[in-house]
Order: structure tokens, then C-alpha cells, then sequence
């Protein structure tokens, strides 16, 4: 048996595919966005599955429609990038950058108060996933674990045990972001997998409560990514001046 009904699988691969088409440029404020009819035939799908996908590209800020006006893409600056879709398909198109580095100067807003707020609300429950985390991570320097999913299981961990539900609601988003930067900055580094022991000072902090060491660990470990991010972008608009 399938997990979602039909419908509700094609409407959600609309919706991909036309967030993509739209992200990408193909439809855009000077590129119409095709009418009902045309994507219904496209999509072999009925009005109302069509009507669902616009409405939740529209609640992203993608699209706009109106009753007897149609349907038209927003600007980039409409679009909610909070949204875990939008920044994937953003970051799904040609390689930014700078999109990195402003996501992560976000994180870096986030997560240390995220790690200090755990390490005063944590549970034995919380614990026990920071620390399963920080196992994952040892065992994918082992080769017995996937080092990307370990990395962004820590992270995620983390968040959930800061008992805030806002810093909860972001762990999808930060978890988009982690899977496009962290191959990025490890080759920055000069490194395959994440340092274990950056992470580990992170979760000790944690566990014996010092809110205090476990919002500078964890500020330490994304300032390293993002000065490394910083770096990179410099070379490159040096390497472009020398071109």
C-alpha cells in the first residue's frame, strides 16, 4: 500500500517541478507562467490537483493568482526563504555562494543559542540523541556511518533539545542548508569528514550543562565554516580581478 494517496504524491511532484521551473527561471516575471489548461494537459492532472499545487506555491511566495487575472511568478525578494523548498530548489540551481554565506550567517544567529538553551533543558532523552549524534559522527570516520547524515543528525539534535519550539521548527530548513555546505566547506578545509572533536566539545558542554561553553563551541564550529566560506569568496573575486 502506498504511504499518500495518489493524488497527494502528483500534487507534491508538481509542485517540485514547477518550484524548480520557477527558481531555475523558466517561468519568471518575463516568462509567463502557463495558464490551467496548458499545465492540466502537461501534468495529466485535474484542475483541482493544479488549483493545490498553485495554492502552495503561492503560500510560498512564488506565485500569485488572483480571480480573473491568472497566475503570475513574484520576484525573488517575495519569496519565503525560511521555507525548507524554496531554499532547497534554491540552492538546486546554479551554485551560490554567497547564498551559503548568508545562510549560514543565519545559522550562526541560531544555533549557539539553540546549544546554550540545551544545555539548561536537556533531558536524559535529548542527551541520549546528542550523543547518539556525536557516535554517528565517530562512526562515520570509521566508514561505518554516512558523514553527511551524522553531521546534520548532530545538528538537528541539538535544536530539538533546546525545548523551543521555533528552534525545533528550523531544523528542516537547517538541515537543507548542511547537506549543500558541509561536502562545500570540509573541501574548503582540505578535509573529508567534519572534526569530530569541534562537535564533541559541543555535546560535553551540553550534557554537564554549562550553557555558557556550549554556545561558544558551537559559535566556534559554524564561525570556522563561515570564515572558510568568506575565504573562498574572496579568492574568487580576486582570481576574477586577475583574469
Amino acid at each position: 500500500m502506498p504511504s499518500h494517496p495518489p493524488t497527494q504524491n502528483l500534487t507534491t511532484s508538481i509542485v517540485n517541478d514547477l518550484g524548480i521551473a520557477i527558481v531555475t527561471g523558466k517561468y519568471s516575471e518575463q516568462n509567463p507562467f502557463p495558464v490551467e489548461g496548458e499545465l492540466c494537459k502537461q501534468y495529466k492532472a485535474s484542475r483541482s490537483v493544479l488549483r493545490e499545487a498553485v495554492k502552495m506555491l503561492t503560500a510560498k511566495g512564488l506565485l500569485k493568482a488572483r480571480p480573473r487575472q491568472g497566475t503570475w511568478v513574484q520576484s525573488e525578494e517575495h519569496w519565503n526563504l525560511l521555507d525548507p523548498d524554496v531554499l532547497r530548489w534554491m540552492l538546486e540551481r546554479k551554485f551560490s555562494l554567497r547564498l551559503l554565506i548568508e545562510f549560514t550567517q543565519i545559522r550562526l544567529a541560531v544555533e549557539p543559542g539553540a546549544a546554550a538553551l540545551a544545555a539548561q533543558l536537556a533531558g536524559p532523552a535529548e542527551q541520549a540523541a546528542i550523543t547518539r549524534g556525536i557516535e554517528r559522527m565517530l562512526a562515520a570516520d570509521r566508514g561505518e556511518d554516512d558523514p553527511l547524515d551524522s553531521d546534520i543528525a548532530f545538528h538537528s539534535s541539538v535544536l530539538r533539545a533546546s525545548g523551543n519550539p521555533f528552534y525545533a521548527q528550523l531544523r528542516e530548513l537547517i538541515e537543507t542548508a548542511l547537506r549543500f555546505s558541509i561536502r562545500r566547506t570540509n573541501t574548503y578545509k582540505g578535509v573529508k569528514f567534519a572534526s569530530v572533536l569541534d562537535h564533541k566539545r559541543v555535546a560535553d558542554a551540553i550534557i554537564a550543562g554549562d550553557a555558557t561553553g556550549a554556545e561558544r563551541f558551537m559559535r566556534a564550529l559554524i564561525q570556522e565554516a563561515l570564515d572558510l566560506m568568506m575565504a573562498e569568496e574572496r579568492k574568487r573575486k580576486r582570481d576574477r580581478r586577475s583574469a
